[in-house]
């Protein structure tokens, strides 16, 4: 499922004041990473993500690899954060507009 605009904006604006919940410094995507996004996108569904100033590497490159991972979503790249979104199919907390 791809997300619309409309549905965009709306998780946009319910991460804006959250902390993030991840911080990605030197090491890339590892299974540890993964496997940490994995279990706060099943309890949260959607979640902010922070890549420290001592990663090299490209925020948008990151994101993808981890959205892909993570068989999630990403929302927003802004800054040092990105935010990913993945539905929980057994129990859905996030209803998103149509």
């Amino acid at each position: 499922m791809q997300l619309t605009g409309k549905q965009k904006r709306y998780l946009r604006a319910l991460m804006v004041t959250q902390p993030a919940m991840i911080q990605i410094g030197k090491g890339s995507v590892t299974e540890n990473l993964i496997q940490q996004t994995n279990d706060a996108l099943k309890a949260r569904e959607v979640l902010k993500i922070k890549v420290l100033n001592n990663n090299d590497e490209d925020l948008d490159q990151l994101a993808e690899e981890l959205a892909k991972a993570c068989e999630a979503q990403v929302v927003q790249i802004i800054g040092h954060n990105f935010v990913l979104y993945r539905r929980n199919e057994e129990k859905p907390k996030i209803v998103l507009p149509e």
